[in-house]
């Protein structure tokens, strides 16, 4: 049987509080979601950040072509430099690599015929980094070779000059870098 205890101050409270011990009202509905919310939004956060931090590091970020960002002091400074001023000359003391930078196969080697036939010694012939290269272009490091590059420039039609550092761990005086624009010789 059960005991009943007599009435003290504690049973005089309304029981539509429904109070959990003598100083705490239950929890209202719902309120779990919150924490969750706060942590799936710091995850979002943190994973949005990751994803541009890779970006950034990888240099594939660009925000030159998001419209209002770009101002005219955000203009790239290019690193290599076109100067066309000496006059074309054949120096056979110098070496020539030739790369092929173009998506046909034997170009290099086509060209490296016709730059032999010049008067050119190639050193060496391979493939370039990438065979997306629009056009040729001969690079040579020193000033001083400006009158050779415009030299190779002659043998090759369309063909441009930059002053750049670029291959300068070759070896060869000057590097070709044959573009798409390049067509091999009927014959």
């Amino acid at each position: 049987m059960a005991r009943k205890f007599a009435k003290d101050r504690f049973d005089t409270h309304t029981h539509a509080l429904d109070r959990v011990g003598a100083h705490r009202a239950p929890g209202k509905k719902g309120r779990g979601w919150i924490g969750f919310w706060w942590a799936l939004g710091a995850t979002v956060l943190l994973i949005a950040v990751g994803v541009v931090g890779i970006f950034a590091i990888n240099n594939r970020l660009d925000f030159s072509n998001i419209p209002g960002l770009s101002s005219a002091s955000s203009t790239p400074i290019p690193t290599e430099t076109v100067i066309p001023t000496a006059e074309a000359t054949v120096d056979p003391a110098l070496t020539v690599n030739v790369l092929n930078g173009s998506a046909a196969n034997g170009v290099a080697a086509s060209v490296s015929d016709t730059l032999t036939a010049a008067g050119w010694v190639v050193s060496g012939t391979g493939n370039a980094s990438t065979d997306t290269e629009p056009t040729t272009v001969i690079y040579y490091a020193d000033a001083s070779l400006e009158g050779a590059a415009r030299g190779i420039a002659a043998s090759l039609p369309g063909s441009t000059i930059v002053v750049s550092s670029n291959f300068v761990d070759t070896g060869a005086s000057l590097t070709v870098v044959v573009g798409n624009d390049y067509v091999i010789p009927a014959g």
